[in-house]
């Protein structure tokens, strides 16, 4: 339950991040509010960790998948993207579809296995639920 909850608060904190982002965009142009609020998101971590107990940032030159410290690299384009497309589509359409491709791709993750993730076998269903995501926002735009 804590984790339908929390993915709940994570795509609403998102949808109004958005909003917010995308206007700030419009009055300090677009990479001076992505750097704002990588920056601001760089302050709120660092005030959590040193709060929270405090793993060395040593650490992070021993893991073994170097690879997967490129979420705040990805972080940065995703602020980009987010801003471009609420501008242009309106936050609705923006986040169907930026969910919609959230799923795609996490379904395509897990079938391959990719990443680190346990591998799942295909399921029909899930390809089907795929498809009525995708016919409710040819309907929502209509």
């Amino acid at each position: 339950m804590l984790g339908i909850l929390t993915a709940l608060l994570s795509g609403a904190l998102m949808s109004v991040q958005g909003v917010f982002n995308t206007e700030a965009s419009k009055n300090v142009g677009l990479w001076t509010a992505t750097c704002f609020v990588q920056f601001s998101a760089l302050c709120v971590c660092l005030v959590f960790w040193f709060f929270t107990g405090r793993t060395s940032f040593g650490e992070l030159f021993a893991m073994p998948h170097k690879w997967a410290l490129l979420g705040g690299v990805l972080g940065a384009f995703i602020t980009v993207t987010v801003i471009k497309s609420m501008a242009s589509l309106g936050p609705a359409r923006a986040a169907m579809l930026i969910v919609t491709s959230q799923i795609l791709v996490a379904y395509v993750i897990e079938l391959l296995g990719w990443f680190g993730t346990q591998q799942q076998p295909f399921e029909w269903k899930k390809v089907w639920g795929m498809l009525l995501t995708i016919l409710g926002i040819i309907i929502f735009k209509w």
